[in-house]
């Protein structure tokens, strides 16, 4: 059995699995924010709650909204900065009283697509994440790829390409930069955009159902949202060119994007070509507790 926990900002997930990929049970509670060792026993807490019901007991790996410093072994980048400048791996083995994989939850993202999802069987596999923020991960033969500094696939962090004038030199970015894809591309980029140009309110959801619908107003910011889109992954195909993207998180429902980017990214990849896949996830927002799972033994 596998267990994966998927440790966000509001709320701690988790689920055990069979070794075929079949969820047994699956557990999530609030997440003590502000409060490391408080997480620590919540995640602790779901473990044994898993093994007390399914009668067994199993690997455990974990996402986390950051990674893990090669170099000092402490979290960093987590949003959920409570965690940053902490041995969360060895604290929770240690809480545990057994081995711990954790990993970046978006790279949990693009192993559980690679392993069993939208992607199964690709060589090369980069997951993207849209939702309050951009998330990137990168998943090779199912394991995933984090880099020598544990930043492989970030790439929300990097600036949109050929910016026009308008766009330059964008938004401030939490990051401290400006301009970041995460700015314009995340459901949180694509309201910020919305607002500024219209002077209204809407919810990135609510501006893709007002698409939908025919809206002209949100016609116009799904087209600058979606050749945003194209540009950024542009950069991640001549740097990595993977076999598949996989697209997850809240603003992946919307489904025009799997037509207008994979038609948009020839005129901005390098050569003009492009036959990259770009498709939906198949498991939605449980891509990174599943794939938190299989980092055991998968991962390398």
């Amino acid at each position: 059995m596998r267990i994966g926990i998927d440790l966000g900002g509001t709320k701690i997930e988790a689920l055990a699995i069979d070794k075929d990929g079949r969820e047994l049970v699956r557990h999530r509670v609030d997440t003590p924010r502000d409060d490391y060792r408080g997480t620590i026993d919540a995640m602790v807490g779901l473990v044994h709650r898993l093994e007390a019901e399914t009668g067994t007991t199993g690997s455990v790996g974990a996402g986390i909204p950051g990674s893990i410093s090669a170099k000092t072994g402490l979290v960093k980048n987590a949003n959920s900065t409570w965690l940053n400048g902490r041995p969360l791996d060895k604290d929770l083995t240690a809480a545990l009283g057994r081995d711990v994989r954790i990993s970046n939850d978006a790279n949990c993202f693009a192993v559980s697509e690679a392993t069993d999802g939208a992607a199964v069987g690709s060589h090369v596999v980069f997951g993207v994440i849209l939702g309050t923020g951009c998330g990137g991960g990168v998943a090779i033969d199912g394991r995933v790829h984090a880099g020598q500094n544990g930043v492989g696939g970030e790439w929300g962090h990097n600036p949109l390409p050929w910016p026009t004038e308008e766009e330059y030199p964008g938004p401030v970015c939490y990051c401290g930069k400006r301009g970041c894809m995460e700015m314009w591309v995340s459901g949180t980029g694509l309201a910020r955009d919305y607002k500024q140009m219209t002077g209204r309110s809407r919810t990135a959801r609510e501006i893709i159902t007002d698409f939908e619908a025919g809206d002209k107003d949100a016609a116009v910011m799904v087209d600058r949202w979606e050749d945003r889109l194209a540009r950024g992954l542009s950069n991640v195909i001549n740097t990595l060119d993977p076999d598949v993207i996989v697209i997850g998180g809240g603003a992946s429902r919307a489904s025009h994007l799997y037509e207008s980017v994979p038609k948009r990214l020839a005129s901005y990849v390098f050569g003009g070509e492009a036959d990259t896949t770009v498709v939906q996830a198949k498991f939605g927002d449980s891509s990174g507790v599943r794939g938190a799972a299989w980092l055991w033994p998968m991962v390398r």
